[in-house]
């Protein structure tokens, strides 16, 4: 598993790669002293994993996360408890104290390898591919709270200005992202674009009925309902084959 180390302090990264010697199933391939660097390196090492710092200069891991298009797994390495339970409130994978213990290190391995086995063979696949899957993890930030979300998890966009709403579970955060650069990215076989303010994942629609004007009106697992505008439900109805 390739993994990329960001921290700013120098010596946490040598003692890191020290113990990460005794996993030879994680490959260090690179590292960055900050947020900036660290997307860079993330972009173009595409890695696995990362152990991430929260408190650098400049930006904050947290920050650094929310500006990724999608999220590799990761293990926060930090010197500060009290970031604890935001950490684990996004699914981080584990959350490591410094100096990092061995026997905590093992745990986060452990962690972490029973993790990919559940997952779908799929996401590696889709990992660097420029369209999002529904197996891809995303960050989502909005103001102090932050989530991880797999696609397939998120059951509507909606627009709101230049922001979009994001649903899954009981939550709906403002992400920066207009609709239209959230279509690109999204797989229409799963993502479909209702009208000009939504976009529904096809798999969450737990109801659907006609609706005025020739349109129909879906019905979300969420309780939502969307009404997909008269153009579009011509396409719809090509692509659910009704």
């Amino acid at each position: 598993m390739r993994a990329i180390i960001i921290d700013d302090e120098r010596l946490a990264r040598t003692e890191l790669k020290k113990l990460l010697q005794d996993f030879p199933e994680i490959e260090i391939v690179d590292e960055a002293t900050n947020a900036e660097e660290g997307i860079t390196k993330i972009e173009g090492q595409q890695p696995d994993l990362i152990f991430l710092d929260i408190q650098m200069p400049g930006k904050t891991g947290f920050d650094m996360l929310a500006e990724l298009e999608r999220a590799p797994h990761v293990i926060f390495t930090t010197a500060y408890d009290e970031f604890a339970l935001r950490a684990f409130q996004v699914n981080a994978l584990d959350y490591l104290l410094k100096p990092v213990e061995p026997k905590r290190l093992a745990d986060a391995i452990s962690k972490l390898q029973q993790h990919v086995e559940k997952e779908p063979k799929a996401e590696a696949e889709h990992f660097n591919n420029s369209l999002l899957s529904e197996s891809d993890q995303v960050f989502v930030k909005d103001g102090d709270r932050c989530w991880f979300v797999k696609l397939s998890d998120i059951r509507l966009f909606e627009s709101v200005g230049n922001y979009a709403k994001v649903f899954f579970g009981t939550n709906k955060p403002l992400i920066l992202k207009s609709l239209n650069a959230l279509e690109e990215r999204l797989d229409e076989k799963t993502f479909f674009r209702a009208n000009r303010k939504h976009i529904v994942n096809l798999r969450m629609i737990d109801k659907i009925e006609p609706y005025f004007n020739g349109g129909l009106l879906l019905e979300l697992k969420g309780g939502e309902k969307i009404e997909v505008s008269r153009r579009q439900t011509v396409k719809f109805k090509e692509m659910m084959s009704l």
